[in-house]
């Protein structure tokens, strides 16, 4: 069946923000954590929600670190975010197409508004799912489930679009079409072992996937 929805996971899948999510990290852990922690471990905790991840750190001080983390990564959204090569055109001529387009993620959505503002993208897209419009954060299907649901979309004509394997397993859980994303900082082998249904190499490689051309 041909794709008319097309969801989109937002940090690193539209917008490169891990040197942003990084330097928040390494700022909180700084101020939090009872050891230096390296950029690798670092690299796990992106992906999951902020507060599993804090957890791991000190679970008797995750609020006061969220606090931390999220002041530092909205005070330097300017200096560090851009769009991926080829994303702000892609996403421009699904919308001239006439596809429904939505950005689930697992940031909070005033946090995800101020990154595709930035880059230009804030007028783009129908429906924005954040962390704070769910009980559940993806792997689950809740996300996905909410979009579509709320866009008055079919599962079996939706397609979502990620770069970590929770995006893959929240897309497989919900029923609809799955699309890894090659520039994945975790490495493309992660998210081929959860069998997306397509890779792109760069974002205009689902144009063609989707027949805009």
């Amino acid at each position: 069946m041909k794709v008319k929805t097309i969801l989109f996971d937002l940090d690193g899948t539209l917008i490169n923000t891990n040197e942003l999510i990084i330097a928040s990290f390494s700022h909180t852990l700084e101020k939090y954590g009872d050891r230096t922690y390296t950029r690798e471990e670092i690299l796990d905790f992106i992906g999951p929600p902020l507060a599993d991840s804090l957890k791991k750190v000190n679970p008797e001080k995750v609020e006061e670190m969220m606090v931390a983390y999220r002041e530092h990564n909205y005070a330097n959204h300017e200096k560090y975010v851009e769009a991926y090569p080829t994303v702000v055109d892609t996403i421009k001529k699904l919308k001239e197409s006439g596809f429904q387009l939505g950005i689930v993620t697992t940031k909070l959505s005033d946090t995800a508004k101020l990154g595709l503002k930035i880059t230009g993208m804030d007028q783009l897209f129908d429906i924005l799912i954040g962390l704070d419009d769910v009980d559940n954060a993806k792997p689950h299907p809740e996300p996905i489930l909410k979009a579509i649901d709320e866009l008055k979309a079919n599962p079996m004509t939706t397609m979502m679009v990620g770069d970590n394997y929770h995006d893959i397993e929240a897309g497989h859980n919900a029923g609809v079409q799955t699309v890894g994303v090659a520039w994945t900082i975790k490495g493309r082998k992660i998210l081929e072992d959860h069998d997306p249904d397509y890779m792109l190499e760069e974002m205009s490689d689902l144009l063609k996937i989707v027949g805009v051309e």
